[in-house]
């Protein structure tokens, strides 16, 4: 199995739902998102998959999040927009997106700041 992982950014603010401390108060952060895809086989060029597509699909993916307030997005509802809950919901969308016979998702990465990751994945 061959494991391909880009890393790219977004800044948004939110606010953590039940949680008593600061960060129950608005603030933001400049997210760090890692996203690592498995691919079985190679294509003719050698690629499990062209790092421009799952760039490209993790960025399109980032636009609906940069520069947001994230509790007020649909996806977040109700839920804690907790560096946690955004590794899941980024993971279940580009599953979405990228899956296929070949390629699966394996892990999303969350980047609070340099020191603390949130990561979500299948296993």
């Amino acid at each position: 199995m061959y494991r391909l992982t880009i890393q790219t950014s977004f800044a948004a603010a939110h606010n953590l739902l039940q949680y008593q401390g600061d960060c129950e108060n608005l603030h933001g952060h400049n997210w760090k998102v890692d996203v690592t895809v498995a691919a079985r086989d190679l294509d003719k060029s050698g690629l499990g998959i062209d790092f421009k597509i799952l760039k490209a699909e993790t960025r399109r993916l980032l636009e609906t999040l940069d520069h947001k307030y994230l509790n007020d997005l649909p996806m977040f509802k109700g839920v804690s927009p907790s560096s946690e809950n955004i590794a899941r919901y980024l993971f279940d969308e580009l599953s979405r997106i990228l899956n296929n016979a070949n390629v699966t998702v394996s892990l999303v990465n969350v980047w609070e700041s340099d020191f603390a990751c949130a990561s979500y994945s299948l296993e």
